[in-house]
């Protein structure tokens, strides 16, 4: 679509540019650390809480997350055609209670085992709808910038990288200052994000650019492009989010290894894909986003594959996999988010739906996310396993569920990417 004059079309999207974007994906990526990866470590082994319940809370929390995200896109289309202004005040709104609910969550003023149980699940869903309000409204923003491959993946790449070094502070913050210091850290982060945000170049919005539609939250499934990448991108996510539940429990029981080490395992984990994505950006040159999204597939299925082997004690070849699995999360993190702005394009809908496409796409990620954690931890439950048991037959489970399932899940959907996409390359706008 067009821009106005400050607008990244029609020249190079700037480094300047690109933070002043892209520095709100920071404190949302590390928000989402510690809800989606401690939070249920944390309620296990601090308060109690059974895993097979865990599961349930999170299910049901990460199913309502999901269900109203596309209800929060049209909502975002239609600030959009009100104004930028319009769309940053619900941002304002949403980061100030995506704040209050991280410290509620983390901070229960209960400790009751039904009390605890009923202000979980009333906090995650409130904290989940702000996180989702945010997110959707950012990324929204950034596919309105348009652009050919190359710049929609760089916009995509400042945002997911600026995340990623989020990721990796909250990987650290807590084991090494504290979950108070967390907390602090990130609502600083979250304030500078916006006020960033506020600053960044902003694409044509109102004045008849934008228009809403009858039914346009349903007009994204309307493209049987949409769907195939849809389609593709829950294969993928719902592999990628059943290790990133299980992983502390993988450490700590198969793994063995001693607490100290967690930061170590996870920073280099996001360290690795935040490195990655130069490497990645300059594959997509040449090989185009579709097939360096699929070589990164291949990756993360070869990583996994060798977890497998690994046993308690062998730390050094652990954080290697971690690190070769975080290259594999680049292509993730930066190449789909590019591939759905090609769609929108390619179908006409620059400037229409962005807000309901990136709603649909958050309730995929939302929905990947409740199968991992309403899925495999009930089962893992079911065989054996929990916390800090470590018979053969429950670590065997453990092994299945974090290494075996992944793979599988990510063939899966390197298959649909390939005869989906890449072999309808005219799916996606170039």
């Amino acid at each position: 679509m067009s821009t106005d004059s400050d607008g990244p079309e029609g020249r190079a999207f700037t480094a300047r540019n690109g933070l002043a974007y892209g520095l709100l994906g920071l404190p949302l990526a590390f928000v989402a650390l510690p809800l989606y990866v401690i939070l249920p470590n944390h309620y296990a082994r601090e308060f109690g809480v059974p895993l097979a319940t865990l599961g349930a809370i999170l299910l049901g929390a990460r199913l309502f997350d999901a269900f109203i995200d596309p209800l929060l896109g049209r909502l975002s289309d239609r600030l959009f055609a009100r104004s930028a202004k319009s769309v940053l005040a619900l941002g304002a709104i949403a980061a100030l209670v995506l704040a209050i609910g991280f410290a509620l969550l983390f901070f229960p003023p209960v400790r009751a085992p039904g009390a605890l149980i009923i202000w979980a699940s009333v906090m995650l869903m409130v904290t989940y709808a702000a996180y989702s309000a945010l997110s959707v409204s950012h990324q929204s923003w950034g596919a309105m910038l348009g652009g050919n491959e190359a710049q929609r993946s760089r916009i995509v790449a400042w945002r997911e990288g600026l995340g990623l070094i989020g990721v990796v502070l909250a990987s650290v913050t807590p084991v090494a200052l504290g979950l108070p210091a967390t907390t602090v850290l990130f609502m600083v982060a979250l304030i500078a994000g916006w006020l960033a945000w506020s600053r960044a170049v902003r694409p044509v919005a109102g004045a008849g650019q934008h228009t809403i539609q009858p039914g346009a939250i349903w007009r994204p499934f309307k493209h049987a492009s949409f769907r195939r990448l849809l389609a593709v991108f829950m294969f993928n996510g719902i592999a990628s989010a059943v290790p990133a539940t299980l992983v502390l429990f993988f450490i700590q029981d198969r793994l063995q290894a001693p607490a100290s080490m967690e930061p170590l395992f996870l920073g280099s984990y996001f360290l690795a894909a935040a490195l990655s994505i130069p490497m990645w950006l300059a594959i997509v040159k040449r090989l185009g986003l579709a097939a360096s999204w699929h070589c990164g597939m291949f990756l993360a299925m070869a990583v996994f594959s060798w977890a497998t082997q690994i046993g308690a004690g062998q730390t050094g070849a652990f954080l290697l996999i971690c690190a070769l699995s975080g290259i594999a999360l680049g292509t993730d993190l930066a190449l789909p988010g590019a591939l759905l702005a090609g769609v929108i394009q390619a179908n006409g809908d620059s400037g229409k739906a962005e807000g309901a496409y990136f709603g649909w796409w958050n309730f995929a990620t939302k929905l990947n996310l409740a199968m991992a954690a309403g899925l495999a931890l009930p089962l893992l439950a079911l065989f054996g396993y929990a916390p800090g048991i470590r018979a053969p037959e429950a670590l065997r489970a453990l092994v299945i569920a974090y290494c075996v399932l992944p793979c599988v899940l990510k063939l899966c959907a390197a298959a649909g990417l390939y005869f989906f996409i890449i072999r309808k390359p005219e799916s996606v706008a170039a």
